[in-house]
């Protein structure tokens, strides 16, 4: 049978509009506005601490053990840091491939050449890079995409540029070699992420506003502000297809169990991102496309791979990924 022939009784999440302040701690999403001087590590510990020392204040039975961050930021480098608090922090795949946006000062060592926008035009599409010795993965050539490339401003010997890159894109690098291009030499100057995947700077939250509404929470039980500082996890998902299942599925799921065709009640494209509004279509293992299963209630309950058609009588249409009950 395609089916287990009984389900576990197990708790979901309510709905994301319906959650606590503490379920939502533990299940949640901050899209920080990372401020210059600690690393990305530092700064997802200090929230972890921070939120599950305003939980124990507040005697909440729930607690905030982890946290993690879409994408490292070196100390120096600000903007846009999502973080994920508590079982959030199982979502954090949702990110591996997420496109970046960053802006850039290129500091030129030379007068800029008269060809300079037409040059860093000619670093749009697929380049090669190899990582710098500082960093945390092996140093070998590999390509990245750089989507879009511009020019904002430019200043004596120094330029403005955003770049809309693949993930995994180094931008000091990239710098570097612009420089080698226009004969002038370069580094890297100032550096800020406006975007990550879905998250980008219109909504940011500073570290500022994140304590202060813990505190008014922990200490008035005002409930406004966290809110709109941390939102429920399931924001992270947008960018996948969202495929949604019945609640008896959703039991079998939290057992570790594949999503079957008899479990599931739908599937839509994804809301946001790149691929907004085209329906995937299954594949095989990890060329598969990644989706987000939901309850009716909109409760994310896994990740998963989609391998069979949602409109198949049997068989398993969601190969799992992670759990998220």
């Amino acid at each position: 049978m395609d089916d287990a022939d009984a389900t576990v009784d197990i708790d979901l999440r309510p709905a994301p509009d319906e959650r606590s302040v503490p379920e939502l701690l533990a299940f949640g999403v901050c899209n920080l506005d990372k401020p210059p001087g600690p690393s990305a590590h530092q700064v997802a510990a200090w929230t972890r601490d921070l939120a599950d020392d305003a939980l124990a204040a507040a005697d909440a039975d729930t607690h905030v053990d982890r946290a993690a961050h879409a994408g490292t930021l070196d100390p120096k480098v600000t903007g846009c840091l999502p973080l994920m608090l508590g079982d959030a922090t199982r979502l954090a795949q949702a990110f591996d491939d997420a496109d970046k946006e960053y802006v850039t000062v290129l500091e030129l060592h030379r007068p800029a050449p008269a060809d300079l926008e037409g040059t860093v035009a000619e670093f749009e599409g697929p380049l090669l890079q190899k990582p710098p010795r500082k960093s945390a993965v092996s140093r070998r050539l590999r390509t990245r995409t750089v989507h879009e490339l511009d020019l904002l401003e430019r200043e004596d010997r120094r330029a403005l540029l955003r770049i809309e890159c693949e993930a995994g894109t180094y931008v000091r690098k990239l710098c570097h070699d612009l420089g080698l291009a226009l004969g002038t030499g370069a580094n890297m100057g100032d550096l800020r992420r406006t975007a990550t995947g879905t998250f980008d700077d219109t909504d940011l939250v500073t570290l500022h506003d994140y304590v202060d509404a813990l505190a008014v929470w922990r200490e008035d039980g005002h409930e406004g502000p966290i809110r709109e500082v941390v939102q429920p996890a399931e924001r992270t998902l947008r960018h996948l297809p969202r495929v949604t299942v019945a609640p008896s599925a959703a039991q079998q799921v939290a057992t570790g169990a594949p999503v079957y065709a008899p479990g599931v009640l739908g599937i839509d494209p994804p809301a946001e991102g790149p691929d907004a509004g085209e329906m995937p279509a299954p594949g095989d293992g990890e060329d598969a496309p990644l989706v987000a299963g939901y309850v009716p209630s909109g409760t994310a309950v896994c990740l998963g791979r989609l391998v069979g058609a949602p409109d198949a009588e049997r068989g398993v249409v969601v190969d799992l990924e992670r759990v998220l009950v």
